[in-house]
């Protein structure tokens, strides 16, 4: 198997062709989005810090959940709109002046996009035991035909944050799923339209894909039989430390490249 784990084939002997039951991609997009002054909101305590600050400073940004909804386009035969609902909690340092210190704050932004993708026609309903089994006593439409949407999101990035006086509240925080506002105590947030706001800027990498599950037939050359052993160890915590590397690039780190620091001051004055 060491062979095919490697992903090289050469070796092995076809054994079999079988179907499986797989998820296949139809589309997907990746993107790129800049998203400018997101509003954040907070409990009531942190709204009141908020309309006392003078200043903000983004510390951390996190997506923890995505609401996801895939309707059919209408006359586009195949094709299906996803819509996505992203849900960011946001740690912000504020403070009220120049000798006061840093306080910080946790809210809750939120941005919603969508993205047209071809899904492939489907025309049958799926159910499985599962479905019985968690609703034997309820008669509903469980099957489906459009295709499963997936959304991978890399880490947000921070870019910037500032106070602003605050707008009307056009986000529905009615909304925000409770496992969202956990991150907050579970607090109610608070949707004030007057005094100050936080505005942040966040940069998001994201893949869609609509999926959808098809019988294909492969393949087999061999069960997946796995060949490393499992290794049981008692050795203690400085055991473990004293075999890891030391880390001479931590201590030594590299210079500026030769080429200049890419800011333009290494150009030619004309």
């Amino acid at each position: 198997m060491a062979d095919a784990q490697n992903g090289s084939l050469d070796n092995m002997n076809f054994k079999e062709a079988v179907c499986i039951d797989a998820g296949r991609i139809f589309d997907s997009c990746c993107d790129r989005d800049c998203l400018e002054d997101l509003r954040v909101y907070f409990c009531e305590e942190g709204q009141t810090l908020i309309s006392a600050a003078s200043s903000v400073k983004v510390k951390g940004a996190e997506v923890v959940d995505v609401t996801i909804d895939v309707t059919p386009v209408n006359l586009s035969h195949g094709f299906y709109s996803v819509d996505l609902n992203f849900y960011f909690v946001i740690d912000l340092d504020i403070s009220n002046g120049p000798c006061s210190c840093p306080v910080d704050v946790r809210g809750i932004a939120l941005y919603t996009k969508t993205v047209v993708l071809c899904g492939g026609e489907g025309n049958v309903k799926t159910f499985t035991s599962k479905d019985t089994e968690e609703a034997a006593d309820v008669c509903c439409c469980r099957g489906n035909v459009s295709p499963t949407a997936t959304v991978q999101v890399a880490c947000p990035i921070p870019l910037a944050a500032r106070i602003a006086p605050a707008g009307t509240v056009t986000d529905n925080l009615a909304a925000i799923p409770p496992c969202v506002l956990n991150f907050l105590g579970g607090c109610e947030l608070s949707a004030t339209d007057t005094g100050n706001a936080a505005y942040v800027t966040i940069g998001l990498f994201t893949v869609v894909q609509l999926i959808r599950q098809v019988q294909m037939l492969v393949p087999v050359y061999d069960f997946c039989i796995p060949e490393k052993q499992c290794e049981f160890t008692a050795d203690t915590p400085c055991d473990v430390f004293r075999r890891i590397d030391f880390p001479t690039a931590d201590f030594f780190p590299k210079g500026c490249p030769k080429s200049g620091c890419g800011c333009g001051s290494d150009r030619d004055e004309g």
